[in-house]
């Protein structure tokens, strides 16, 4: 019997461990917030959720916000250029379950694409 027992612990600890970590996502977010989240659950070597900000130097205004899964060699910040414009990313890891935010809000892609226009022309002026 407790040979039984034991067995039904380790099937039981596998199953736990092989769920993984789940974390909020979202791949499209202006001015902290988002569009399109869910959860999700991590896979393979991403054992971290994290929260990235990306603000552009030239405006100090127009900023992108993103979560999800990550693996723990992604969990710095950076720095670079695209088109000429420098740019920020702040990036913060953790792990346990959703410990990366709230989900986002869900709308449709055509509105958080026209919503990501706005904020870029808006910049400009």
């Amino acid at each position: 019997m407790k040979s039984v027992l034991v067995a039904i612990m380790a099937i039981s600890a596998y199953f736990v461990v092989a769920q993984g970590l789940k974390c909020n996502t979202c791949p499209v977010g202006i001015i902290s917030k988002c569009f399109l989240g869910s959860a999700q659950t991590c896979t393979g070597d991403n054992n971290n959720c994290y929260t990235a900000t990306a603000v552009f130097n030239v405006t100090g205004v127009l900023s992108m916000y993103t979560s999800g899964c990550t693996a723990s060699t992604n969990c710095n910040n950076s720095v670079g250029s695209v088109l000429g414009a420098g740019y920020t990313i702040t990036r913060t890891c953790c792990s346990t379950d959703l410990c990366n935010g709230a989900d986002g809000v869900q709308l449709s892609l055509a509105a958080a694409l026209s919503a990501a226009l706005l904020a870029t022309a808006w910049s400009y002026m």
